[in-house]
């Protein structure tokens, strides 16, 4: 089983325990994380910003295997959901866990790349990037398509709209 398969498999079932995601269909979510992600080349360490139901950064571990990937969310209930994602999944290469824990508690500089996904406006998911960022790292937002946050802390380097209204913005911590 892939990490996805297990992903979708636990999505459904525990759909209906918890707003982890709202009606309709599942796939669109995952289909909407691999538009987003379909330029990135991720390495080293990275951090999903409020992961929620998975999105995206359980996508990104597994499209990314050789890619460390801490989620992040401080609700316990998501928490564990995501812990039984991650033991359902297959071994991988690079660590994959997750931290239940308010973002503002993680240590600074400790991630080459961060991900969110409907977390906050742009710019309060890019100040809370900032910190956790080391200098020449890399914030992966997936954003609506008219929304293209302006940062100090942040150069642009990629914008894409890959659906009608949505968009990814790429940015590389000054």
């Amino acid at each position: 089983m892939t990490l996805e398969d297990a992903h979708r498999q636990l999505l459904e079932r525990w759909r209906t325990k918890t707003n982890l995601v709202g009606p309709g269909p599942i796939a669109a979510h995952f289909d909407d994380c691999k538009a987003a992600l379909a330029n990135l080349r991720p390495a080293g360490r990275w951090a999903d910003l409020g992961s929620g139901a998975g999105f995206p950064g359980l996508v990104l571990a597994h499209l990314h295997p050789d890619v460390a990937v801490d989620l992040v969310d401080s609700r316990q209930r998501r928490c564990a959901f995501l812990e039984e994602v991650v033991a359902h999944g297959p071994p991988r290469p690079a660590p994959l866990r997750v931290l239940c824990s308010r973002i503002e508690a993680l240590p600074a500089g400790g991630y080459d790349g961060v991900t969110a996904r409907a977390l906050a406006p742009p710019p309060e998911a890019l100040e809370l990037a900032a910190r956790l960022l080391v200098p020449g790292g890399t914030a992966v937002l997936l954003i609506a398509a008219d929304s293209a946050p302006e940062h100090p802390d942040f150069e642009p380097i990629d914008w894409h709209p890959y659906a009608a209204s949505r968009a990814t913005w790429v940015g590389r911590r000054r």
